[in-house]
């Protein structure tokens, strides 16, 4: 096995003692697919459009900081600290107009078609968590073809609290009623992973936009390129070897 830090390991991957999986768990944006830029690119001008940081456009360091992975009740208090209502409705026409942008330029994360066919293959329960609002993660879906791949959609919204609260996480797994002992999830952000490791699953981050010390630092089981790397799959693997079989239904 090979960690973040480039060094080999002869010790099982931190996903071995799961076996037999029941479920696998996926963050939305940035983990299904490459959003990010598109979430930059709406704030960015939007915030241009009002004098925002006194017109001086902000910039990717910002976004991860300050946006990237995080609910909207608290961006609009990071954006607009003595305005919470002004933030919630800048936050609302900000979405409209990423999914404006997500019909047209919305592309799935290397490999993920090929993730879904290996649980598919193992009869595997899956939900999509996300502290995106429930418009832009149906939509997402539904662009990537992946509607009916996923038995529940949670949001964090929707939970009593959103990521990086353990809340969205364990409602998922009470709706599809399987055990954390059994059961890892896929994230990319910070937030999304500290909400994950709360909620007691290992979880594998995915390093496609936010700097891997970042993502390192809420403790993910391992990092990942995306779902083509070798990592993954050495993990895979040695799940099914634990199992004793190729397949496994739930």
């Amino acid at each position: 096995m090979t960690y973040p830090n480039g060094e080999n390991s002869t010790e099982s991957s931190p996903l071995a003692v799961l076996a037999p999986l029941q479920a696998v768990l996926f963050d939305v944006d940035g983990t299904l697919c490459d959003s990010d830029p598109l979430h930059y690119y709406a704030f960015r001008e939007m915030l241009l459009e009002i004098g925002y940081n006194c017109g001086v456009p902000v910039d990717e360091e910002w976004f991860i900081k300050t946006i990237a992975g995080k609910h909207n009740d608290d961006i609009a208090s990071a954006l607009f600290p003595d305005d919470q209502e002004r933030g919630l409705k800048f936050c609302d026409e900000k979405e409209a107009m990423f999914r404006r942008l997500v019909k047209e330029q919305l592309k799935p994360i290397d490999g993920v078609y090929k993730v879904k066919k290996w649980i598919e293959d193992r009869g595997l329960k899956r939900a999509a968590v996300t502290n995106a609002p429930r418009l832009n993660a149906e939509l997402i879906i539904e662009i990537l073809g992946l509607k009916d791949f996923f038995d529940v959609v949670i949001i964090g919204s929707e939970c009593e609290r959103a990521k990086p609260s353990p809340d969205p996480y364990l409602k998922a797994l009470e709706l599809l009623k399987v055990s954390k002992e059994h059961t890892f999830i896929f994230e990319d952000s910070a937030s999304g992973i500290k909400a994950g490791v709360a909620a007691g699953m290992p979880v594998v981050g995915l390093a496609t936009r936010n700097p891997p010390h970042i993502l390192m630092e809420a403790k993910p089981a391992f990092l990942i390129k995306d779902y083509e790397d070798s990592k993954l799959w050495a993990a895979l693997e040695e799940i099914d070897t634990k199992s004793g079989a190729t397949t496994t239904t739930v």
